[in-house]
């Protein structure tokens, strides 16, 4: 089983610098940014909305390209890496749809509106959590890593169509750049991209925790599997 310590390591350091990332966060959140005039404090909603469903498709991303490099390499590594990366992507794709919620209950005066964006977002939400529930449900290690990283590769399908589907159809989700048709007062703009920055280092150190776990887990399992005490 190949040692990934070096790459894990990085986990602590990381989830420390998020940590103080988003501290400083919650200064240009709450202090920096000016309050939006038409909803208030409840726009400050966006400054994790946004960061949260962007890295939740990154996070699929990583899966799609992990996935391939499954099927080159068959290397347990790329599989593990994965189902972490999917783990904190239906998280992440979680909190967007819920935040998104609350923002529409200001907004639009309800919870929920088969907008094109939200619809797909819904959609994606659907398909990883059936590829995490696959995962579980094969029996055979080597099945479920061959099914899953098939799987891994055909869910990102979905994912470029979340991100255009405001452009695509006519939408009413709230355009963050001026190209989209909207755009930020620059001391907004700042305080997203301090935002994503910090999830970003959130991220990454979720990522690396689960994978290090992962992988602690199939070298338990392997010395299981070539135990005599257990195996007769």
């Amino acid at each position: 089983m190949k040692d990934n310590s070096s790459l894990t390591s990085l986990a602590g350091p990381l989830a420390l610098a998020g940590g103080a990332a988003m501290v400083l966060a919650q200064y240009f959140i709450w202090v920096y940014a000016p309050v939006e005039v038409t909803m208030g404090q409840v726009q400050k909603i966006f400054y994790l909305h946004l960061p949260v469903a962007w890295w939740g498709m990154i996070c699929f991303f990583i899966v799609f390209c992990a996935s391939i490099g499954f099927l080159i390499r068959k290397s347990p590594g790329m599989d593990q890496l994965a189902s972490s990366a999917a783990e904190v992507g239906l998280l992440y794709t979680t909190l967007a749809l819920a935040t998104g919620s609350l923002w529409a209950r200001i907004s639009w005066n309800t919870w929920w509106t088969w907008d094109p964006r939200l619809s797909t977002a819904l959609i994606m939400w659907f398909i990883y959590a059936g590829y995490l529930v696959l995962r579980q449900s094969i029996e055979g290690r080597r099945k479920m890593r061959m099914v899953a990283a098939v799987l891994g590769v055909v869910a990102f399908l979905n994912v470029p169509l979340v991100f255009m589907s405001a452009r695509i159809w006519r939408s009413i989700h709230p355009a963050v750049f001026a190209s989209e048709g909207g755009g930020l007062e620059p001391e907004m703009l700042t305080t997203v991209i301090v935002c994503v920055a910090a999830m970003g280092l959130v991220t990454a150190a979720l990522i690396l925790l689960r994978f290090r776990q992962k992988n602690l887990q199939e070298r338990l399992w392997s010395l299981y599997a070539s135990d005599s005490r257990f195996n007769g």
